[in-house]
């Protein structure tokens, strides 16, 4: 009996970018089944609620995926991921790195999680050279200032973002 591989892409969102669809897309071609996993994170100040930032990530996957998105699955938690990974019967954890910089913390993470959940290995896929540069923190900084974000997000989060910011 073949089993299904569940992998799972753990991040705030806050919001979803390009370069989180291409990670995405790119998870789903070495797991049968992935879980996007919008964190509560109570050490960042997101500016869109947890409710919000699951709702953004579906939509982005329900429109970029094609047949694709029905191997997706949005579950917003809080807590510790390797639990959480755990209750979804995950064999992997995804983690993107853009930069030398994100590894140091990445690797770290993938340590203690490797302590914490053994059997659960994780895989780091590099930024696509044309993402490498998108971080949420820049788009934010970017909408907040009253410039056009559609290089680096979808039009329903550049629509998020300027009501956000509009009001």
């Amino acid at each position: 009996m073949q089993t299904t591989s569940i992998g799972v892409y753990p991040g705030t969102f806050d919001p979803i970018t390009k370069g989180h669809m291409d990670i995405i897309t790119r998870a789903l071609r070495v797991v049968d089944e992935l879980v996007v996993a919008v964190a509560l994170d109570t050490g960042k100040q997101p500016i869109f609620s947890l409710d919000e930032r699951a709702a953004l990530v579906c939509e982005d996957v329900r429109t970029y995926l094609g047949d694709n998105a029905r191997r997706v699955r949005v579950c917003s938690f809080s807590g510790l991921l390797a639990n959480f990974a755990q209750e979804q019967g995950a064999h992997v954890l995804i983690r993107g790195l853009r930069a030398v910089s994100d590894f140091e913390y990445e690797f770290q993470m993938a340590c203690v999680n490797s302590k914490l959940a053994p059997h659960i290995e994780t895989i780091f896929l590099t930024a696509s050279e044309s993402t490498h540069f998108v971080s949420s923190r820049f788009v934010k900084q970017i909408a907040r200032l009253g410039a056009s974000v559609e290089a680096f997000v979808s039009p329903n989060v550049s629509d998020a973002l300027k009501a956000h910011f509009s009001s």
